[in-house]
């Protein structure tokens, strides 16, 4: 059974900084984030392919990196200059069906 591990989520003010971690029981090709605010549909924050392809939604372009160790199966999801619209539930997914457990994201003043 495929386990995720998350991390790394919490309170941060405009302007900051999180990062996030999932660590995976197997590897990989396509690791990624997701994300589910309030109110809202779910959505693919970024992801990233085990020869380091990625891709990411236009309104995190230039303040999220994506990025990921394999030797570890982990991928991170660098957060810069978050934003309040930035609140979500953060999820970690792995092939398109696993997912991890989550993690809540909370950009406030």
């Amino acid at each position: 059974q495929v386990q995720l591990v998350e991390s790394g989520g919490g309170l941060v003010q405009p302007g900051g900084s999180l990062r996030l971690t999932c660590a995976a029981s197997e590897s990989f090709n396509v690791m990624g984030w997701y994300r589910r605010a309030p109110g809202k549909e779910r959505e693919l924050v970024a992801a990233i392919t085990s020869s380091g392809e990625t891709n990411y939604v236009d309104s995190v372009k230039g303040r999220f990196t994506i990025s990921r160790d394999n030797a570890k199966n982990t991928v991170y999801l660098q957060m810069n200059s978050l934003k309040p619209e930035d609140t979500a539930v953060y999820y970690c997914n792995v092939a398109g069906i696993h997912w991890g457990q989550g993690t809540q994201v909370t950009v406030s003043s």
